[in-house]
């Protein structure tokens, strides 16, 4: 299973991630490309404890049920719900974007394991360095798909 501790991973998404241009457009759900970029920023912000979103009800009820799912090799489904921390709304720039993305990836994949976070995910709670490591790489794959990256 990939994962952003990796060598491999990281240097895909980078490359991924420097292909991607400021005029792609989305094949499924509602943010443009930099708000996009800008949302998987805010995620990175979590994975390294940068911020530590309250866990939510709901979560706390079926996130230990729905985990395994969310850690497999199986990609993240298509207009999945999004946290409403994470919503964008805004306009972004996008080469500020990108360039603050690039920097969170490879803080992450640098940093490995003792620069992840050891707060629980808001829905899943608690996920191990290896885990955050699997959903980083999934949650990049996912939208780098949705633009066509």
């Amino acid at each position: 299973m990939k994962n952003l501790f990796e060598k491999e991973a990281y240097n895909e998404v980078i490359k991924r991630l420097d292909n991607l241009q400021a005029t792609a457009q989305r094949e499924w759900g509602k943010m443009n490309v930099g708000q996009m970029l800008a949302h998987c920023s805010a995620t990175f912000e979590v994975s390294t404890g940068k911020h530590s979103p309250p866990r939510v009800f709901i979560g706390r009820v079926l996130g230990p049920l729905l985990k395994k799912s969310y850690v497999s090799e199986k990609q993240f489904e298509k207009n999945g719900p999004t946290y409403k921390g994470f919503v964008i709304g805004d306009e972004r720039n996008f080469n500020f974007e990108k360039d603050k993305l690039h920097a969170f990836i490879t803080e992450f994949h640098e940093g490995g394991e003792a620069k992840c976070t050891t707060a629980p995910h808001a829905f899943f709670g608690h996920l191990s360095k290896s885990e955050w490591a699997i959903v980083m790489y999934k949650h990049l794959d996912h939208h780098f798909r949705q633009f066509g990256a």
